[in-house]
């Protein structure tokens, strides 16, 4: 969301950066629409000052016993009464147009951000590890869950149709394991206070974060309309909706592992082979809460977070910055990190540590006070997945997979798992 004096001050600027992310101009339209607003309240504050007048003159002119003076005004104020109501509706609607119009346009990406129209124009920051070397041909996480006998994509598809896997045995365990490992890392070292946030939201709460209304189709409703949440970013941000925080609160950094409903509406024919993009599927997310000041040292200081369960458990990745056609709606900026996948010989997304400055704030009524007596700012928002727990899964099983099979278990998820390595079947 946008302050239309902003745009109203740097149309051209505004108009630029809507190109860059491939949106037609849309600052006359916005200021076309807050003029007619404007000239409503200017004709409303107009009929509200007569009608007072009015009012006064009333009384004057019954004190003077002037009937006549004292209905014709009487007559004046019922009129001006049907019209400043007429104005007060017709204000609302011309809020409320604004409003949609400025909520249906994307955040204004940062000058170092790579412009693009897709993924082709996004550039590589780093890369981190070396893919392992195999003296065999690396399997896919399906072939070597199915050979085990403990991943279950058709039964799952019986029980709940395409996009949707059963794990069962030490598979369900090491996924169980990688979650609790990762909410451990970021709460014991990384200073995130872990939290349990409801997965159904209403309404405003997709709103606040965006989600709402361009990506609807996105997103699971239930029957009492509510929307089970697609990322636990939605109810961790909403967290500080309609409030003002002190200073001193911030940064406010908190985690949550959680179970994820994303219904894939623009991805169909993409991923569909085992786990890799699925309607339900779990992820340790990170949400930070910060000052404008402080806001692009907490990228890095998250993307760090998040590359460090990576280093942890010993899987080669990149980190690249999306382009501006590439980046998610609400974004400034988007670093991803792709973890490299030896079944598919490439690097696969596994988490994106998005900077949304005050986008976010605006549409949640989020703010904070720089000191005793300054006004309210609003904060800005950052999120950022700590990471997929599925996707996790996936390169552990590819990366540690033996040639007969079996699956070796990171030194550092064997405290959680109770043990050190998945046996096939000799059987």
């Amino acid at each position: 969301m946008f302050d239309i004096r902003a745009v109203r001050d740097a149309p051209e600027a505004f108009d630029e950066a809507m190109r860059k992310r491939s949106f037609d101009p849309a600052a006359q339209r916005l200021i076309d629409l807050d003029d007619a607003r404007r000239a409503i309240v200017t004709r409303l504050q107009e009929a509200q000052t007569r009608r007072n007048a009015s009012s006064k003159a009333i009384g004057r002119a019954k004190a003077a016993k002037n009937e006549a003076e004292a209905a014709r005004l009487i007559e004046e104020v019922a009129t001006l009464k049907a019209d400043i109501q007429k104005d007060e509706d017709a204000e609302r609607e011309a809020s409320a147009a604004l409003e949609a119009a400025l909520a249906s346009l994307p955040n204004i990406p940062l000058d170092d951000v790579p412009e693009g129209e897709d993924e082709a124009a996004n550039v590589e920051l780093r890369r981190v590890g070396k893919p392992p070397a195999f003296g065999f041909r690396p399997r896919w996480h399906d072939e070597l869950g199915e050979a085990l006998g403990m991943m279950d994509v058709e039964k799952a598809g019986q029980i709940a149709g395409a996009r949707f896997t059963i794990l069962t045995g030490k598979l369900a365990r090491l996924e169980r394991a990688l979650g609790q490992f990762m909410v451990d890392l970021h709460t014991g070292e990384h200073g995130y206070t872990e939290v349990s946030p409801p997965l159904l939201v209403r309404d405003a709460a997709l709103f606040g974060t965006a989600q709402l209304p361009k990506f609807a189709e996105d997103q699971f409703r239930t029957t009492d309309d509510r929307w089970l949440i697609p990322t636990a970013e939605v109810p961790l941000t909403n967290l500080v909706r309609e409030s003002i925080l002190e200073a001193e609160a911030l940064p406010m950094r908190v985690t949550a592992l959680t179970p994820c409903f994303r219904s894939e509406a623009g991805s169909a024919g993409r991923d569909t082979r085992g786990m890799l993009r699925q309607h339900q599927f779990t992820k340790c997310e990170l949400v930070s809460i910060t000052t404008p000041e402080t806001s692009l040292d907490e990228q890095e200081r998250m993307t760090g977070c998040a590359e460090a369960v990576l280093k942890a458990l010993g899987l080669a990745y990149r980190v690249i910055v999306l382009s501006t056609g590439d980046m998610g709606f609400g974004a400034r900026r988007t670093y991803d990190i792709e973890v490299w996948l030896p079944g598919q010989g490439t690097y696969r997304e596994i988490s994106s540590v998005s900077l949304c400055g005050d986008f976010q704030a605006r549409r949640m009524g989020a703010r904070y006070r720089p000191g005793p007596d300054a006004p309210p700012q609003y904060v800005h928002t950052l999120n950022g997945s700590g990471v997929a727990v599925g996707r996790a899964l996936v390169a552990v099983m590819e990366n540690y997979q033996d040639e007969d099979g079996g699956i070796r278990v990171p030194d550092v998820l064997v405290p959680y798992a109770g043990f050190d390595r998945i046996e096939p079947d000799k059987g």
